[in-house]
Protein backbone atom coordinates (compact mmCIF):
# COMPACT_ATOMS: atom_id res chain seq x y z
CA UNK A 1 0.00 0.00 0.00
CA UNK A 2 1.37 3.49 -0.66
CA UNK A 3 0.71 6.08 1.04
CA UNK A 4 -0.40 9.78 -0.45
CA UNK A 5 1.10 13.16 -0.03
CA UNK A 6 -0.77 15.23 2.33
CA UNK A 7 -1.72 17.95 0.52
CA UNK A 8 -0.48 21.40 1.85
CA UNK A 9 -3.37 22.71 4.17
CA UNK A 10 -6.13 25.01 2.95
CA UNK A 11 -4.27 29.27 2.99
CA UNK A 12 -0.77 28.54 4.24
CA UNK A 13 1.16 29.24 0.92
CA UNK A 14 -2.04 30.74 -0.92
CA UNK A 15 -2.16 33.82 -2.72
CA UNK A 16 -5.50 35.58 -2.36
CA UNK A 17 -6.55 38.59 -3.79
CA UNK A 18 -7.33 41.71 -1.71
CA UNK A 19 -9.10 44.50 -2.00
CA UNK A 20 -6.53 47.82 -2.00
CA UNK A 21 -8.64 50.31 -3.27
CA UNK A 22 -12.11 51.56 -2.72
CA UNK A 23 -14.56 54.76 -3.89
CA UNK A 24 -16.34 57.09 -1.73
CA UNK A 25 -19.92 56.73 -2.91
CA UNK A 26 -19.94 59.90 -3.62
CA UNK A 27 -16.87 59.45 -5.81
CA UNK A 28 -18.93 56.59 -7.43
CA UNK A 29 -22.16 59.16 -7.79
CA UNK A 30 -19.85 61.97 -9.51
CA UNK A 31 -17.65 58.64 -11.62
CA UNK A 32 -20.72 56.94 -13.38
CA UNK A 33 -23.18 60.37 -13.15
CA UNK A 34 -25.91 59.14 -11.34
CA UNK A 35 -27.89 60.77 -8.81
CA UNK A 36 -26.20 59.97 -5.30
CA UNK A 37 -29.84 59.87 -3.23
CA UNK A 38 -30.54 56.64 -6.09
CA UNK A 39 -27.17 55.10 -5.13
CA UNK A 40 -28.04 55.60 -1.90
CA UNK A 41 -31.21 54.16 -1.72
CA UNK A 42 -30.30 51.32 -4.25
CA UNK A 43 -27.24 50.62 -1.92
CA UNK A 44 -29.63 50.75 1.13
CA UNK A 45 -29.94 46.58 0.49
CA UNK A 46 -26.55 45.10 0.36
CA UNK A 47 -28.11 42.42 -1.59
CA UNK A 48 -28.79 44.69 -4.25
CA UNK A 49 -24.24 44.33 -4.19
CA UNK A 50 -22.11 41.58 -5.14
CA UNK A 51 -21.19 40.46 -0.94
CA UNK A 52 -17.51 42.36 -0.45
CA UNK A 53 -17.55 44.73 -2.88
CA UNK A 54 -19.68 47.52 -0.65
CA UNK A 55 -17.63 48.54 2.27
CA UNK A 56 -18.77 50.21 5.55
CA UNK A 57 -15.85 52.71 6.37
CA UNK A 58 -15.91 53.80 10.06
CA UNK A 59 -14.67 57.02 10.45
CA UNK A 60 -15.59 58.09 13.54
CA UNK A 61 -19.65 59.28 13.28
CA UNK A 62 -22.44 57.09 13.04
CA UNK A 63 -23.05 56.90 9.68
CA UNK A 64 -19.51 56.16 8.40
CA UNK A 65 -18.71 56.14 5.16
CA UNK A 66 -20.37 53.31 2.46
CA UNK A 67 -17.40 52.46 -0.15
CA UNK A 68 -17.56 50.47 -3.60
CA UNK A 69 -14.92 48.32 -5.14
CA UNK A 70 -14.16 48.28 -8.66
CA UNK A 71 -16.38 45.57 -9.00
CA UNK A 72 -19.18 46.79 -6.97
CA UNK A 73 -19.34 49.79 -9.27
CA UNK A 74 -20.13 47.38 -11.71
CA UNK A 75 -22.51 46.07 -9.70
CA UNK A 76 -24.67 49.32 -9.42
CA UNK A 77 -24.07 49.74 -13.07
CA UNK A 78 -25.79 46.44 -13.72
CA UNK A 79 -28.68 46.67 -11.53
CA UNK A 80 -29.27 50.31 -12.78
CA UNK A 81 -29.37 49.66 -16.16
CA UNK A 82 -31.28 46.72 -15.59
CA UNK A 83 -34.28 48.77 -13.50
CA UNK A 84 -34.19 51.03 -16.37
CA UNK A 85 -35.71 48.11 -18.26
CA UNK A 86 -38.82 47.63 -15.77
CA UNK A 87 -41.97 48.38 -16.57
CA UNK A 88 -42.17 51.67 -14.64
CA UNK A 89 -38.07 51.82 -14.35
CA UNK A 90 -36.53 54.34 -11.34
CA UNK A 91 -39.18 55.35 -10.23
CA UNK A 92 -41.39 52.45 -9.61
CA UNK A 93 -38.52 50.99 -8.12
CA UNK A 94 -38.34 54.22 -5.71
CA UNK A 95 -41.87 53.49 -4.90
CA UNK A 96 -41.48 49.86 -4.20
CA UNK A 97 -38.59 51.22 -1.70
CA UNK A 98 -41.08 53.61 -0.01
CA UNK A 99 -39.54 56.44 -1.13
CA UNK A 100 -40.72 59.69 0.06
CA UNK A 101 -42.32 61.59 -3.25
CA UNK A 102 -40.59 64.53 -3.15
CA UNK A 103 -37.14 62.00 -3.20
CA UNK A 104 -38.38 60.51 -6.54
CA UNK A 105 -39.78 63.97 -7.82
CA UNK A 106 -36.33 65.01 -7.37
CA UNK A 107 -33.95 61.31 -8.64
CA UNK A 108 -36.64 61.83 -12.02
CA UNK A 109 -35.77 65.40 -12.12
CA UNK A 110 -31.97 64.34 -12.34
CA UNK A 111 -33.13 61.23 -14.99
CA UNK A 112 -35.01 62.89 -17.71
CA UNK A 113 -31.65 65.19 -17.57
CA UNK A 114 -29.65 62.38 -18.80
Amino acid sequence: MELAEADAPIGRGCMMARVTHVHTIDEVARRIGENLELIEIVSANPDNIDYGEMIWVDDGTDEGIKTFTDRGIECLQELLADIRTWEGGIREFLRDEQCDPKVIESIMADEKSC
